[in-house]
């Protein structure tokens, strides 16, 4: 129940539309998919299979959200606008993270195993963006929109572009590597 009531919490601290408690319990479908996913959690560690992938298959029809039983999931957790949102197998993500509409946490690998990403906490996830892989993505650390994340990010790191590149980190800008497209100086 302090999960629950901590994910509500954080809609109520990052969504500024956000008016009161009942608003969110009522309309907000990134709340209303994670709750249900930690009841389709705890079916899915105490070995049931078919029923959490059929109820987690229902709240995906429901929210617009897929999210697979399996998934670990911290506390504080946001789903903004969470219509497209697919959170894989075997992701982890850690207290604290936002994830906005749209975004792929998914594997790049058919085999069995850790085959989606590990979010540290604090982490946001922009609108459109896809976290491929067994990768590691650092606590604190920004994915900007439409980003195509496919190696690891370090802690209070952002990365943007396809493929993903860091551009700042600690507050600070990086300088752009000799060579690399002008197009991107406008990040910097």
């Amino acid at each position: 129940m302090t999960t629950i009531r901590a994910d509500l919490r954080a809609a109520l601290e990052r969504d500024p539309a956000a008016r009161n408690a009942l608003e969110v319990v009522l309309c907000y479908p990134g709340f209303h998919a994670l709750v249900a996913h930690r009841a389709i959690h705890a079916l899915q560690r105490a070995g049931l299979r078919l029923l959490p992938r059929l109820l987690s298959n229902w709240m995906r029809f429901l929210t617009g959200i897929e999210i697979h039983p399996a998934a670990c999931i911290g506390k504080s957790v946001f789903i903004d606008h969470g219509m497209g949102v697919v959170i894989g197998e075997t992701t982890e993500i850690g207290d604290g993270c936002t994830i906005y509409q749209g975004v792929t946490l998914g594997g790049r690998s058919l085999t069995r195993g850790k085959r989606h990403p590990t979010l540290g906490r604090n982490v946001t996830v922009g609108v459109g963006a896809a976290v491929l892989g067994a990768i590691r993505i650092g606590d604190g650390a920004r994915i900007g929109g439409g980003s195509v994340v496919v190696k690891d990010v370090p802690e209070n790191a952002t990365a943007v572009g396809i493929p993903a590149r860091i551009v700042m980190q600690n507050g600070k800008a990086l300088e752009a590597d000799a060579g690399e497209d002008e197009a991107w100086s406008w990040v910097i």
